[in-house]
């Protein structure tokens, strides 16, 4: 309920001082639950792609500390976000989103280089795909990436790329892996180029205090 509740408040307001987003390849999205995978570019990711395929709703990633206020926690958990150690991560960062996947409507983000300041990919969402027998949907997003820089009208793209299937009966060794990473940083390769051939992300400096 609270999800559906900000929703209707936050895409007007963002409408109102960024204009409204454009969406490429919205034919893309699968019938049923997906994960989107995306290149991690803002704190605002998970809210602007939740956004571009609305009604879908999402579960969401996120780091344990964001939970350790209690007004936060229970903040985040009515938004479908569960908490996730990264340096440490237990079987619950693959068993929650798997559950989330199979026992109901919910889909999920992931972003796999787990970070803004790294663009390696890791294997999380593969695994993941794998168990829930869901595909991923490579996304991404050109636009702002401070919360002021929206005031510029400098207009949110986001672009969905064609379903990747993971092979449930070919085991998800070190050779599959690299190629199903292969695939999804070649999709997001693509959509940059379809947004914008001379787009270039420039990677932000990684804060002292991020160990990660």
């Amino acid at each position: 309920m609270l999800y559906t509740f900000l929703v209707k408040i936050v895409n007007p307001f963002l409408t109102l001082i960024n204009g409204r987003a454009r969406i490429y390849n919205r034919e893309n999205l699968p019938d049923g639950n997906y994960i989107i995978v995306a290149p991690h570019r803002t704190w605002m990711d998970p809210v602007l792609l939740a956004l571009a395929v609305w009604p879908k709703k999402f579960s969401f990633m996120a780091k344990k500390e964001l939970f350790k206020n209690p007004i936060a926690g229970w903040f985040l958990r009515a938004l479908n976000a569960y908490p996730v150690d990264r340096k440490h991560p237990g079987p619950s960062a693959i068993k929650t989103p798997v559950k989330f996947l199979r026992n109901g409507d919910l889909s999920t983000i992931i972003f796999p280089s787990g970070s803004r300041y790294s663009a390696k990919l890791k294997g999380g969402a593969t695994l993941i795909a794998k168990l829930a027998n869901v595909p991923l949907v490579p996304a991404v997003y050109q636009g702002p990436l401070k919360f002021g820089q929206l005031f510029t009208r400098k207009p949110r793209k986001i672009a969905f790329g064609k379903p990747i299937y993971v092979d449930r009966k070919k085991k998800l060794n070190e050779e599959y892996e690299a190629e199903l990473e292969n695939e999804m940083q070649t999709a997001f390769d693509d959509l940059d180029k379809q947004i914008d051939p001379s787009f270039v992300y420039v990677m932000p400096p990684k804060p002292k205090d991020d160990d990660f």
